[in-house]
């Protein structure tokens, strides 16, 4: 035997003998044990390369570790059994040991090791041990578990896959008929089709070792053996002993060979029953020869799903008795150790022998001929029916680059040898010629005894089966639903389903919550803001639903940043991950450049700069530009790539404006980089447009993503499914569960406005509103307004204020006239909801306050808390419709509600507020409470700061354009801006709540040599003024000469000239060095706009953007400001010398570098004619679209 580290014998079993030196050369026994070697080499004999196993040597670190049985002088790893830790429970010491591995195992996945949150789930974990003796994993900690043991997996030659498996969380099951289905279940899910998923589905955990869940067959499916009376076997010789059990039971058998059978199940340490498997869940493939007719004549058939149900899982320190798992099979498992091995079905004679070979012939080559076409049978027939399957060759390639990719990431990969060697053509595949080290690492699937073995049968003598009652699966379907429709929930709530959101103004998270109140029917819903999603939980996640809104031309929620920084590092740390694969496993081969992709730099980039995301790459650039190798697993190739999200599925829907060129470009750049990283994508990315049906668009998607996510997860036949499909129609808050209750806390406005806004809020005291610009005749104000921070308060030019606006009084009073359960309008209440909870003992209701809606008086609540004058929408109108006691309105009501494309048209035209919609509708008599929690939030409206924090450091200036239109194609009653309006009618000392808004990508530069140019027309000048304020300030500071300003202002009538004098003042003072006014509408004016004057000193600007590394600002409207970027690529292509696509780039590079700034906002009721076409064109897509 080979010495190692001057010790010879096996270096595994934590004993060593050690060399002496003395004269005899004899060995002594050390008394100390020798510290396992820190590598140990591993021999590839093929390509004589050897690799280090360092894994074995950090078990203590990595994970708890079991001994192998080697002893002194014997080594005995070829044994079938693997070393356990017995079937004593561990007690409450070994168990908190154990867990405190574990536990830091599953946060170093998540590179939160030693985090404030991991010592305080250890806390957590001690603090239940202490009470209860044990303690519960979590959702994620157990997904983590069932994967990390199936990695851990030193026989399995298929755990290349090992992230993609799925977990079913069964341990709300109590008794075995839930069992029953839910394993039903498991195979229906797992078979798929024939297009196998790997699952596993996990019972109650062990407590005291009396009360155990058990699965008492060894796999799911198996077909009985018969022993007869001449000691021959009819069925699979390998069951004939749990045969007997089942008859035991009171099965009773068919007698042929290929009876299904029952799954035999005890639950909570009770006495097993048995089901009958409904065969048509069970996919079967009758064997057949592509050469050789007579081989279907054998009559040979095999299950498809291989689903091994025998095992404890051991995880944390918790056992887990009764578990379900399945992989897909390799063809040689069935071919060669089911139908061929002597002690199974010992076929080999009979197809020699229709074959025509010489059985009696010496040597026996004959059977190796034979087995190889029993093996080409099994490969064939399960090709043909579509059933997945993996030969050993390419078992055997795939489990090589698995071990590479393991050495590399972990450091090692423990595996049996003798398993891991394919049974037939041992030699001609890789992993015969590659040295392997066997060692056992926790989480581990751990074989037990058989369940009938340390049974107490009750009477054993006489054969009396102990349970008599004997259920098929209609029988058991029928019971379930009639006498506990509780559980059949629970059941069907073992799949989680994340559901996150990323918003701007609330919209897309009451979608989320809409799509949760649909999904909760038949999964385990949560949902959560994209900013408070635990990240590196997201590889654990089985169905990923996204809601995201994109604000303004592409740029992402606030609340949604953080998360797509993380996807794109772990998009780039994947493409990493592939390249040094490539470059490990391909010896000899070309290495391909590692550098960053150049969409991905971009996206990196421009997230880092705080996420003006309207430079991110769209889902074309990724595909354009990001090499895409396939990162999903395929069957056929031997390299396969199994990356962090493969087990993943999802689907996204965005919300936005179809105005905007980036129409919901957030949301489709999240789908990409999801499919980017291998997650299944169940539906292709759908897009809400704000401009035309939104709320249905999303609707529909709802119901389709429903119903494919059901048909995805196997739940198509629970009544769960007609109940959520009959929500769709269902008004979500009725006067049955909502009502006006006592306050349960006591919160001034100014709180209750933060609960609901969820931020800090501002007071400031108005110092000053004047107006700065008017047109009479098209009805165009626009309004200066100076607030004055009663607080130190903190911001930059070119940010923005929030300001939280209040309805106009006339609409609320003529809203709370029309109320039916409230008496004084100025008394604090609470909006209460009834909630269900579901629990063990059923489902409990309770009244608790709305989550978004504190305690205020009814006046406070439509004035301040929720929106009254945007056009209400369907859960709003079908609400009216029910509170109308005249039923002719309410028909008128509910006919308008029908139909999408009626109340889209009906809502455009006239655009009414609540108070115009009641008054159309005089029977309509609303319970305030019940309005209150349909209508969504009065949202904040955000304004450009007009003002340097240098110059005026304890007040705020705004320039506010005064938002009038009129209705029905502008022939209809006036429409008023609920915050434009409330800013202009504010008089000096009102207080006005606001809080700061950053906007880093839309700074001034932070060199006062840098040359700016500023573009805005209208409003847009807003910010440029706090940037000349600004300048001016560093001007009079500085002994450094400031770089060049530019400022390009448009506006339609000379009257709209905003700022005049102070402009004219900068530029004689020399703080703006070019001040150009266009002039669009003016009678007797050349009609122009801003481009025309930068085209005029093109020259002036490229110099000033390319070789003065100057900065580029741009804030107005979409469309303008889509003319300005195309009007600079044409002076860049002109002065330049440029080719489109090198300008392109360049305006690129220049968003990369954050010299070009964008303050982009969508259509105002100003610009109504690009209102109307975009809302046109938005109509024809979706028709389309449904068409």
């Amino acid at each position: 035997m080979e010495h190692i580290n001057g010790s010879r014998k096996c270096p595994f079993n934590g004993e060593s003998e050690q060399l002496n030196g003395d004269k005899d050369n004899g060995f002594v026994k050390t008394p100390l044990r020798i510290k396992l070697p820190q590598a140990l080499p591993l021999k590839n004999h093929v390509i004589d390369f050897e690799s280090a196993d360092n894994l074995h040597s950090k078990i203590d670190e990595e994970s708890t570790s079991v001994p192998v049985p080697c002893g002194e002088k014997v080594c005995l790893s070829s044994v079938m059994h693997i070393p356990g830790r017995g079937e004593t429970p561990r007690t409450p010491e070994e168990v908190y040991k154990e867990a405190q591995v574990f536990i830091k195992q599953f946060y170093r996945s998540m590179h939160s090791e030693d985090s404030v949150r991991h010592r305080q789930r250890i806390n957590e974990i001690k603090e239940e041990i202490d009470k209860t003796g044990t303690y519960q994993l979590h959702y994620v900690e157990l997904v983590f578990g069932a994967k990390t043991a199936w990695r851990n997996a030193t026989r399995c030659i298929g755990r290349a896959t090992w992230r993609n498996l799925t977990f079913l969380d069964c341990r709300s099951v109590t008794t075995a008929t839930g069992m029953f289905d839910a394993l039903c279940r498991h195979i229906k899910y797992s078979t798929n089709k024939g297009n196998i998923n790997s699952a596993i589905s996990i019972f109650p955990q062990r407590t005291d070792g009396k009360h155990d869940y058990r699965i008492w067959n060894p796999q799911l499916i198996g077909y009985a053996g018969y022993r007869q009376p001449d000691g021959s076997v009819i069925g699979d010789p390998a069951r004939v002993e749990f045969t007997e059990v089942c008859k035991k039971l009171g099965w009773k058998g068919e007698g042929t060979a290929w009876d299904i059978l029952p799954l035999v199940l005890s639950a909570d340490g009770k006495a097993p029953e048995y089901f009958d498997i409904p065969r048509e869940i069970i996919m079967e493939v009758e064997m057949e020869h592509p050469k050789y007719d007579w081989f279907k004549e054998l009559g040979m058939r095999w299950y498809a799903v291989p689903a091994v149900s025998n095992m404890r899982l051991d995880c944390g320190g918790i056992e887990f008795t009764a578990t379900a798992f399945n992989g897909w099979y390799m063809s040689t498992e069935i071919a060669c150790r089911t139908f061929c091995d002597i002690n199974r079905f010992n076929m080999i004679e009979t197809v020699a022998s229709h074959m025509g070979l010489d059985v009696g012939a010496n040597p026996p080559i004959w059977k190796d001929k034979a087995l190889v076409e029993v093996n080409v049978a099994v490969i064939h027939s399960f090709q043909r029916d579509q059933v997945t399957i993996i030969d050993h060759h390419t078992a055997s390639e795939t489990f090589m680059n698995h071990l590479k990719n393991e050495n590399r990431v972990r450091g090692g990969c423990p595996a049996d040898w003798i398993w891991i060697v394919p049974p037939m053509s041992s030699s001609l595949t890789p992993v015969f010629h590659q040295e392997m080290a066997l060692y056992f690492l926790r989480p581990s699937y751990d074989y037990q005894p058989p369940a009938w073995k340390n049974y107490k049968w009750i009477k054993p003598d006489t054969g009396t089966r102990t349970v008599k009652r004997k259920f098929h699966f209609k029988q058991i379907a029928r019971a379930v639903r009639f006498t506990s429709k509780l559980f059949s929930s629970a059941l069907s709530k073992r799949v989680k389903a994340t559901i996150l959101y990323a918003s701007e103004t609330g919209k897309s998270e009451q979608y989320a919550k809409d799509l949760a109140t649909i999904f909760g029917h038949a999964f385990n819903t949560q949902v959560q803001c994209m900013s408070k999603y635990d990240f590196y939980s997201i590889e654990h996640e089985t169905l990923l639903l996204i809601v995201a809104s994109t604000f303004g031309d592409g740029v992402p929620p606030t609340n949604g940043t953080e998360f797509m920084r993380l996807l794109l590092e772990m998009l780039n740390e994947e493409k990493q991950n592939q390249v040094e694969e490539k470059l490990s496993f391909s010896a000899g081969s070309t290495p391909y450049s590692s550098s960053t992709p150049r969409s991905l730099k971009r996206m990196t980039s421009i997230l880092a700069a705080s996420m003006e995301f309207s430079r991110q790459a769209s889902k074309q650039n990724l595909q354009r530009e990001i090499s895409r190798s396939s990162v999903k697993s395929g069957m056929g190739a031997a390299s396969d790539q199994i990356s962090a999200l493969s087990n993943v599925r999802f689907a996204v829907f965005g919300l936005g404006s179809s105005a905007y060129r980036k129409f919901g470009h957030f949301a489709v750049t999240v789908d990409s980089i999801l499919d980017e990283l291998g997650a299944d994508r169940l539906m292709p990315v759908v897009r809400g447009d704000e401009l035309f049906g939104q709320e249905q668009t999303f609707r529909k998607w709802s119901f389709d993503i429903f119903q494919t996510a059901c048909e995805t997860f196997c739940l198509d036949e629970n009544d769960m499914m007609k109940d959520a499909e009959r929500a769709f129609d269902l008004t979500p808050l009725t006067p049955e569960t909502v009502r006006f209750g006592k306050p349960l806390a006591d919160l001034n406005i100014i709180k209750a406005l933060e609960a609901i806004n969820r931020k800090q809020l501002s007071t400031f005291k108005v110092e000053e509103v004047k107006v700065i610009g008017k047109h009479e005749p098209t009805d165009s104000t626009t309004v200066f307004v100076n607030l004055e921070s009663q607080e130190n308060i903190h911001y930059e030019p070119g940010d923005h204020i929030a300001v939280i606006p209040s309805n106009p009084k006339d609409i609320v009073d003529a809203i709370l006239s029309r109320l039916t359960d409230v008496d004084d309008y100025d008394k604090k209440v609470q909006v209460l909801v009834l909630k269900e909870k579901l629990t063990p003992t059923g489902i409990v209701k309770s009244w608790g306050s709305h989550d978004d809606l504190p305690p205020a008086s009814a006046r406070d609540i439509f004035t301040r808390f929720v929106d009254i004058t945007t056009p209400p929408k369907t859960p709003v109108l079908k609400y009216l419709a029910s509170a109308c006691t005249d039923e002719k309105e309410a028909a008128q009501m509910r006919d308008l509600v029908a139909d999408s494309n009626k109340i889209d048209d009906w809502n455009y035209f006239h655009h009414p507020h609540l108070a115009e919609v009641l008054a159309q509708f005089p029977s309509c008599r609303p319970m305030g409470a019940v309005l209150a929690a349909l209508l969504p939030p009065l949202q904040p409206r955000r304004y450009s700061i007009s003002s340097s924090p240098a110059v005026h450091d304890k007040n705020i200036h705004l320039t506010v354009a005064v938002v009038v239109f009129r209705t029905q194609n502008g022939n209809g009653p006036r429409r008023y801006g609920v915050c434009s309006t409330y800013l202009q009618n504010l008089t000096h000392g009102e207080e006005v709540l606001a809080f700061i808004k950053k906007a880093p990508t839309f700074h001034l530069p932070k060199q006062i040599t840098a040359p700016i140019i500023m573009v805005g027309p209208g409003t847009g000048i807003a910010p440029f003024r706090g940037f000349w304020h600004h300048r001016r300030h560093q001007i009079q500071h500085s002994e450094v000469k400031p770089g060049q300003v530019s400022l390009y202002f448009g506006c339609k009538y000379k009257e709209m000239d905003l700022y005049k004098e102070e402009k004219e003042l900068m530029v004689k003072e020399g703080v703006i060095n070019n001040a150009r006014l266009a002039i669009s509408r003016e009678a007797g004016v050349e009609k122009k706009y801003v481009q025309a004057f930068l085209d005029e000193d093109g020259a002036d600007i490229s110099r000033m953007i390319t070789q003065e590394k100057g900065h580029f600002y741009v804030c107005g409207d979409i469309k303008m400001a889509e003319d300005v970027q195309q009007k600079l690529k044409e002076i860049i292509i002109k002065h330049e010398e440029m080719t489109e696509e090198e300008a392109d780039d360049f305006v690129i590079s220049m968003m990369n570098e954050n010299r070009y700034h964008q303050d982009i906002y969508g259509i105002t009721f100003r610009t109504a004619e690009v209102n109307s076409a975009s809302r046109e064109t938005a109509k024809r897509t979706r028709c389309e679209s449904i068409r």
